[in-house]
């Protein structure tokens, strides 16, 4: 019997079985129902109206009130007759009845009514009495048959949890040890699996595998060319460029995207050197040659950008050196290299998507706060009306936000130019002592408000140095600025000016908290700030200010202790 239909078989009955529970349950439960209805409806309230009456007979019959509760109580004994001799008892009743209208005081009357409704009471009891053992019984019966089903469920239901998971089971348990002798290479392992289900079907699949499995292992060729075969298959699955080359430069193999990317095809490569083929292939070319500078440790870093599937494409190219150790030696041997170049295309299109965007909203917000700034001088201007203390302390808060969105939108232009890497530097001979002046005279303002202290030394002689003025100037206000914020009040900030031997160091020291060790070779990252600080900011300036200060050939630098202020330096060359 197959699998599927043991399971049917089992879970079937099991289910069928449920259903008869069920059936029983609801059936006897139906039944129990209907006896205790039976009980509350046809008797039950017989001894209520005759209790009500009773109580009603203790009270003045000579008053109407009496009389209508008494009449309504019997109206109701009257549509309630059920049992055998009820009727009879209820007319005796009724005639008792009209007797005590007709003459209230006659006591004897009153014992007559009191004896019919004992009488009734009695009937009633005795079938209450007779009615709960018809409904003993039916619970009795139901309590026999749910306990035989019950046992018989449980037998069906134990009989299947004994054998139907062995019967699962122990063949999976068989071919998963199977499978795993199969995996340590022993392909001499079979497995027998009696009956002819599905079972005996996957012991047959599986003999026929471990056969060939074995047929293969005794040929060392059909091992050799499967192993090459699929490599071949990986390779050429990837969705990156891929060249393989031996410890001679001879292409060992190229996939599908590489020689998309190279325009050739594969009979024109696979066995040839790459220097034969760098001389009609650019792209070769300069793979080989960054091959060199792999070799000597200067790896170049920069994206390739290669006109592939009738579009520019930029590729990150990686060149791996492979060395392996021959069996029973120690020593690794080099055998070849592995280029692959990985499609970075999609991230630089949403890179220069960012950079168009940044540099378009900045340039765009310079004017509405131009606008605003030349609308806050007018309003300072006395002509045009007197303001305030309040309305001064708006227009002051308005112009330290306009300038702050100026300088904001001033750095996202710079980021703009260092993104693109169209960095507009016009690099002239430079006089040091002036740049600096020209930034200390930027920040003597803020210095003043928080009374800090601008200790300025300069090296005589210095010479000229190869600078944007306007962009080192904007660097060196940058630091300038940063110094002051994060100084205490009343405090001093060093700033020199010393000849190097082929440059010209400009260094700015400040006494304030210092940076964290954990933080120093970050700051200079975009957009990040040092954690806790409450000082607000872009995060750009650091950034922009170390890719100016290189595009120019120089070097910026921080040295700081936490809790004992920071130092940052330019260094600059100087005219040779």
């Amino acid at each position: 019997m197959k699998t599927k239909a043991k399971l049917t078989l089992g879970v079937g009955l099991l289910f069928l079985l449920i259903i008869l529970l069920a059936v029983l349950g609801t059936f006897y439960i139906n039944a129990l129902n209907r006896d205790t209805q039976n009980i509350l409806v046809a008797n039950y309230n017989t001894l209520d109206y005759s209790r009500s009456m009773l109580i009603t007979l203790d009270e003045d019959l000579t008053n109407p009130k009496s009389i209508n509760k008494f009449s309504e109580n019997f109206v109701k004994q009257q549509n309630n007759i059920t049992e055998i001799g009820e009727k009879e008892l209820t007319e005796k009743l009724s005639q008792d009845f009209e007797k005590v209208k007709s003459n209230p005081h006659d006591s004897l009357i009153y014992i007559s009514i009191r004896k019919d409704l004992a009488d009734i009471m009695l009937l009633n009891m005795q079938a209450i009495q007779r009615k709960s053992n018809v409904a003993k019984k039916t619970a009795n019966d139901a309590i026999w048959w749910i306990a035989i089903t019950g046992t018989v469920c449980f037998m069906i239901a134990f009989i299947l949890l004994i054998n139907l998971p062995g019967n699962i089971s122990n063949p999976l348990k068989e071919l998963t040890e199977s499978i795993k002798q199969i995996a340590a290479e022993k392909y001499s392992e079979r497995v027998n699996f009696e009956g002819h289900g599905e079972f005996g079907d996957l012991a047959q699949a599986f003999n026929t595998m471990a056969k060939k499995l074995e047929e293969y292992n005794n040929s060392s060729l059909s091992k050799i060319m499967f192993e090459k075969k699929r490599i071949e298959t990986l390779i050429n699955n990837m969705h990156d460029p891929v060249i393989g080359l031996d410890e001679k430069k001879k292409i060992l193999f190229v996939n599908d995207e590489a020689l998309k990317i190279l325009g050739m095809k594969t009979e024109d490569l696979i066995g040839k050197f790459a220097q034969d083929i760098a001389v009609r292939n650019d792209l070769m070319r300069s793979l080989v040659q960054d091959l060199m500078l792999s070799k000597e440790g200067k790896q170049d870093k920069k994206p390739l950008k290669i006109y592939a599937d009738n579009k520019e494409s930029y590729f990150e190219k990686e060149i791996m050196d492979i060395s392996i150790t021959p069996t029973g030696e120690k020593e690794s041997k080099y055998i070849g290299h592995f280029i692959m170049l990985r499609n970075i295309t999609p991230f630089k299109e949403l890179d220069f998507a960012k950079t168009n965007f940044i540099a378009t909203i900045s340039h765009e917000l310079k004017t509405p706060i131009s606008t605003i700034k030349a609308s806050l001088q007018l309003l300072e201007n006395k002509q045009t009306g007197t303001l305030n203390d309040e309305q001064k302390q708006l227009i002051e808060s308005i112009k330290d936000d306009s300038n702050r969105l100026l300088k904001i939108t001033s750095e996202l232009l710079n980021l703009s130019q260092v993104e693109t890497g169209n960095i507009q530097l016009s690099i002239q001979q430079s006089d040091s002592s002036k740049i600096l002046q020209y930034a200390l005279e930027a920040v003597q303002i803020q210095a003043e408000q928080k009374e800090i202290k601008l200790t300025v030394k300069i090296d005589e002689n210095l010479p000229l140095i190869k600078a944007d003025a306007e962009k080192t100037a904007w660097v060196l206000i940058n630091l300038l600025t940063n110094a002051i914020r994060y100084s205490h009040e009343k405090s001093e900030i060093l700033i020199s000016v010393n000849k190097g031997i082929d440059n010209v160091v400009f260094s700015v020291r400040d006494f304030g908290k210092g940076i964290e060790s954990k933080y120093r070779e970050k700051i200079f990252t975009r957009y990040f700030q040092v954690p806790g600080s409450s000082k607000s900011g872009t995060g750009l300036g650091l950034s922009i200010s170390k890719e100016f200060i290189e595009a120019q050939g120089g070097e910026i630098s921080v040295e700081s202790e936490f809790g004992s202020g920071s130092t940052f330096a330019i260094k600059l060359n100087t005219v040779s």
